[in-house]
C-alpha cells in the first residue's frame, strides 16, 4: 500500500538555540535550500479526493476503523486510541470549515505531528499561542514559500477565533511528549523520494548520506494510516551525536550560545521557552533555516538571530541529530 494520506496543515514548533546556512537563504522558491529539511516535490498534487472505497481500514489493538476518504479528510481525526489522550475539543477533532483544518489530523492525537509539520505535545500554551499570533500578523513565514504545511498553517492561523487557539493550545499543552524518533548513524542511507510533504524510502541500493538528516518512516503503511504508536528514524552522519553534543552543551568556543542557557538545564524548556529535546531534526532545522533567513520573526524569535549567525550546514545537522536522540 503506496498511498501517502493529503498534505498537513501545521508548523508552530521549535525553537532550538542555533541555525542551518552560513549565509541567508533567500525566499525565491527556486533557491538552493536543503530538500531533506524542505521537502517540497516539483509535481503539484491534483487535489483529488481518494476513491470511494469503502474499505476500512485497521490498526493493530484499536477497534476503530477508516476509509482512505475518512483518513484524507482535514475536518476529522482518525482517532485509534481514543482513551489514550484527554478529549478533544472542537477545534483539535474537527476544525472548522472552510479554511482550518482539524488541529488534530496534523499534529495527530497525541501531538507527535509527523516530519512534514511538527510536534507539539508538551509545549508552554503560551509558546504555542505566540505562533500562533506570529503566523496570524505575518511575522511567521517559511524559507520556502511552497511549503505546503506552513502556508495552510498561516491561512488556519488567520482563520481561527482566540477562543479556538486558546482551546488548541490548553489541550496539546496538556500532553506529554513521547519518544517518537529513532537516531541512528550511519554512513549510507536508503535512497527517498518526496510525498506529501515527506521523505519515502525507495527500494534499492543505499547512497552516502552527505551533510544530511535523512528522517523517514519507521513503517510507511502505518505512517499513511496515522497511526499514533509508529514513529519515525532519523540517520544522521557518524560522529554527529559527539559533535552535536559539544556545540550544544559548550556553544563551540563562542560559535553559538549554549542551548540549557535559555531552553533548560535539560533541555526540556523553561517558563515561555520550548523544549527542544527528543523533537523532529528536519522540523527544528527548517526553523533554524527560518530564524537565520528572516523568515521568523517576532518577539521570541528575535533572541535566536545572533546564536544562528555562525552555524554551518554540518553543525546543525550534528545538533538537530543530537537534540533529536535526547528523550523528549
Amino acid at each position: 500500500m503506496r498511498w501517502v494520506i493529503g498534505i498537513c496543515a501545521a508548523s508552530i514548533v521549535v525553537a532550538s538555540s542555533l541555525s542551518l546556512v552560513g549565509a541567508k537563504a533567500p525566499a525565491d522558491p527556486s533557491s538552493e535550500l536543503p530538500l531533506w529539511a524542505y521537502p517540497v516535490s516539483e509535481t503539484v498534487p491534483s487535489g483529488n479526493a481518494p476513491a470511494a472505497d469503502k474499505t476500512l481500514l485497521h490498526v493493530a489493538n484499536s477497534t476503530a476503523g477508516y476509509t482512505k476518504a475518512q483518513l484524507a479528510n482535514l475536518f476529522m481525526v482518525p482517532d485509534w486510541f481514543p482513551a489514550a489522550h484527554p478529549p478533544m475539543p472542537p477545534v483539535v477533532a474537527e476544525g472548522r470549515k472552510p479554511e482550518m483544518g482539524a488541529c488534530g489530523h496534523c499534529h495527530l492525537p497525541n501531538g507527535l505531528g509527523r516530519p512534514e509539520n511538527s510536534g507539539i505535545a508538551g509545549l508552554p500554551e503560551a509558546y504555542i499561542l505566540e505562533q500562533m499570533n506570529d503566523m496570524k500578523q505575518g511575522l511567521r513565514h517559511s524559507s520556502e514559500t511552497r511549503m505546503p504545511s506552513v502556508n495552510n498553517m498561516i491561512r488556519a492561523a488567520k482563520a481561527a477565533t482566540p477562543e479556538e487557539m486558546q482551546a488548541g493550545a490548553k489541550y496539546f499543552s496538556s500532553l506529554k511528549p513521547q519518544k517518537w524518533i529513532r537516531v541512528v548513524e550511519a554512513d549510507t542511507v536508503p535512497k527517498t523520494h518526496i510525498s506529501g510533504g515527506m521523505l519515502i524510502v525507495d527500494p534499492g541500493p543505499l547512497e552516502p548520506i552527505g551533510d544530511r538528516i535523512i528522517e523517514v518512516s519507521e513503517d510507511i503503511e502505518q505512517t499513511e494510516l496515522r497511526n499514533p504508536t509508529s514513529g519515525f528514524i532519523a540517520y544522521v552522519p557518524k560522529g554527529s551525536l559527539q559533535a552535536g553534543e559539544a556545540l550544544v552543551k559548550t556553544g563551540g568556543d563562542g560559535k553559538t550560545l549554549r542551548c540549557a542557557m535559555c531552553h533548560g538545564p535539560n533541555l526540556k524548556g523553561m517558563a515561555n521557552i520550548p523544549s527542544i529535546a527528543g523533537r523532529s531534526p528536519s522540523q527544528m532545522a527548517r526553523q533554524l533555516i527560518d530564524f537565520q533567513s528572516g523568515a521568523r520573526n517576532g518577539a521570541g524569535a528575535s533572541m535566536m538571530k545572533a546564536p544562528v549567525a555562525k552555524l554551518t550546514n554540518a553543525d546543525i545537522v550534528a545538533i538537530t541529530g543530537y537534540l533529536a536522540s535526547l528523550e523528549p
